[in-house]
């Protein structure tokens, strides 16, 4: 994906995109490049594909919600920053938390802000479960793109969601994934609000966005250690 192709398909999103912001995706870009030499960051480095796969990847998320109407995120197990950083980049109005629980990647994570004089974000290196105990309730859109199925992820992100707000999965095919997380979904008190399934431009592979709406307070016993979500999962 060209930046041209690019510009244009954000705003088929919805998405206003000025030339400071683009200016910030390209040094976000040579950054990942960069400091990819030295950690293993994505296995995707060529400039169209990570415009398409990672950026414009990250931005789909506005597919089903307005995010120039939210305050709070929270992206979940975030790697190089997909989707967070790069919609702080497009959602400055946004106050955005990153957390991952590699130092390592929030090294980088830190270089990039800095580098882009981005405000309002902060990073967290945390497992995502340790920092779910304490920080509950805390954020109007909790998101993570790839981070793992769907009945472990809800235990991790639902905790950090405020009562009637949400969280966002991005993800590949999952209809598998959503009938083993009936159970998860009952016991976190959570319905499917929005599913979104579309074939990403130029290369047409398979993606799906779902939105979870948290109805109420989630029981203090959630998230539980991560030792015991893999030997019992909800």
């Amino acid at each position: 994906m060209t930046e041209n192709k690019f510009v244009e398909e954000v705003k088929k999103l919805g998405i206003n995109i000025n030339d400071t912001q683009l200016k910030q995706l390209n040094r976000y870009y040579e950054l990942l490049v960069e400091w990819n030499e030295k950690m293993n960051l994505t296995n995707i480095t060529i400039k169209e594909e990570v415009y398409l796969k990672h950026f414009y990847d990250s931005l789909t998320i506005q597919k089903v919600i307005d995010l120039y109407e939210e305050e709070t995120l929270c992206d979940i197990g975030t790697g190089a920053g997909f989707p967070g950083l790069v919609l702080k980049i497009l959602f400055p109005n946004l106050k955005i938390t990153l957390v991952d629980a590699l130092n390592k990647r929030i090294t980088f994570l830190n270089e990039v802000i800095k580098e882009l004089n981005l405000e309002n974000i902060e990073t967290v290196h945390a497992r995502i479960e340790e920092y779910g105990t304490k920080n509950r309730e805390k954020y109007d859109v909790v998101t993570a793109r790839a981070v793992s199925k769907l009945n472990i992820l809800l235990e991790y992100a639902i905790p950090l969601a405020k009562p009637q707000k949400y969280f966002i999965s991005l993800k590949g095919h999952i209809e598998e994934e959503i009938i083993n997380a009936k159970n998860a979904m009952d016991k976190l008190d959570v319905e499917i609000t929005k599913k979104e399934e579309f074939l990403l431009p130029i290369e047409n592979s398979s993606r799906t966005i779902i939105m979870f709406k948290k109805r109420n307070k989630t029981n203090l016993k959630y998230p539980r250690r991560y030792s015991e979500m893999l030997k019992k999962p909800l």
